[in-house]
């Protein structure tokens, strides 16, 4: 694939608001877990939430838009001066050339949920300050991230679950080698909500602790939120030698089963390295991995058996999930975030409360912070049923 340019990008979770706060996070090792109290949920567990968004008004305009995945949303558009740089985007191309590509897992759904405390009484009726369109549909958030940008271009959302922000990268992708737009906002935001945190602790996913990656130990997620969001532009020769690019997608399907990845990790494998292929990349020329590591027994193995296949044991990897939780359809991009980050400080992030590693998964996985020459990483987003994503990003060399 032609190389895009990534020339901005803001991020927003548990870590802090903006790059600065969530790589101070990474190099303090501060993890973002904190046990649960959200709502009124009586689970023993760990979320990873930002405590911002309570605070966080919406644009006047924009008021029927409110809800918890809405706001944090704004908050991350606020975020690193993204706004301005779409803006000035918006100059350069129009405001009908950009697209907008958004993941999200659940959307405004918590408003939803909300919503159903107060129902009418007599007839049942759901509040009449309930604006469904606005909120828990999918499309709500392409819709107000579109609305509060003022753009006029293509725009959807991707809900594949936990590799929702990875694969609008690749929708962007085909949008712009097809012509329909000149640029592209990428991005995803979850939020917490009751269906997630009771529907993943019914399938008995969620640790009691706060998540341990690749840990021997590991006995599930812990669940996050937050948002990110990157301006994709094709590349020019105006481009710095050390632009950020996105070099390489791959994309695959399990076709294994409804929530469990395959065992062998044949999906994730295949999408690991479409990816190479996409950025005409070999293994050896990728110096550190962001796994999709969630801290499960069946996805860590799974994920460690094809990354050993594709890399063997050199290549440098971690999963950064013990710092964020697990955001879900904002994993993805908040992942490639992270390793943007690694490339651009030199800086390989470990993994917080890791403490023994499984002796049965044979790769290079790192637990505590390293520092080295990063030009070219790799971002893994697998999500329920066998969707998987991998993006290569990083200079050229």
């Amino acid at each position: 694939m032609q190389p895009l340019v990534i020339s901005h990008l803001s991020i927003a979770n548990s870590l802090g608001l903006g790059l600065s706060a969530t790589m101070d996070a990474l190099r303090k090792r501060r993890s973002g877990l904190i046990p649960c109290a959200f709502e009124d949920v009586d689970l023993e567990t760990y979320i990873a939430k930002v405590e911002t968004i309570e605070a966080c008004r919406m644009r006047p305009d924009l008021d029927a838009y409110d809800c918890r995945n809405n706001r944090l949303a704004q908050l991350g558009l606020e975020q690193d001066g993204f706004s301005t740089a779409v803006e000035a985007a918006k100059k350069k191309y129009s405001a009908g050339r950009i697209g907008v590509f958004l993941g999200t897992s659940t959307s405004g759904i918590l408003q939803t949920e909300l919503a159903y405390r107060r129902l009418d009484p007599q007839t049942g009726a759901l509040p009449p300050d309930f604006h469904y369109a606005e909120t828990q549909n999918s499309y709500s958030l392409a819709s107000f991230v579109t609305r509060y940008l003022g753009l006029g271009g293509p725009s959807f959302v991707v809900s594949s679950a936990c590799s929702s922000s990875a694969k609008v990268f690749a929708n962007a992708v085909r949008m712009m080698a097809a012509g329909v737009c000149d640029a592209a906002v990428v991005g995803g935001v979850d939020s917490l909500c009751l269906s997630t945190l009771y529907g993943f602790n019914s399938l008995g996913l969620v640790s009691r602790f706060p998540c341990r990656p690749y840990d021997a130990d590991r006995d599930g997620i812990s669940v996050g939120e937050g948002a990110g969001f990157v301006l994709l532009e094709r590349a020019t020769a105006e481009n710095s030698a050390d632009a950020m690019l996105l070099l390489g997608v791959g994309e695959s399907a399990d076709a294994y089963h409804m929530s469990t990845p395959h065992p062998e990790g044949l999906g994730a494998k295949l999408a690991m390295q479409r990816a190479l292929d996409s950025a005409g990349l070999k293994a050896s020329d990728i110096d550190y991995i962001n796994l999709h590591g969630t801290a499960t027994k069946s996805n860590d193995a799974s994920e460690g058996k094809a990354v050993a296949e594709v890399f063997g044991t050199k290549v440098p990897c971690s999963s950064t999930k013990g710092w964020t939780g697990h955001q879900l359809g904002a994993a993805g991009i908040t992942e490639a975030i992270i390793a943007m980050l690694a490339v651009e400080h030199g800086f390989v992030p470990g993994s917080v409360n890791t403490q023994q590693l499984d002796p049965n998964i044979m790769i290079n996985y790192r637990i505590e912070n390293g520092e080295g020459k990063i030009d070219r990483v790799l971002s893994n987003s697998f999500g329920f049923g066998g969707s998987n994503c991998s993006l290569v990003l990083g200079r050229r060399t």
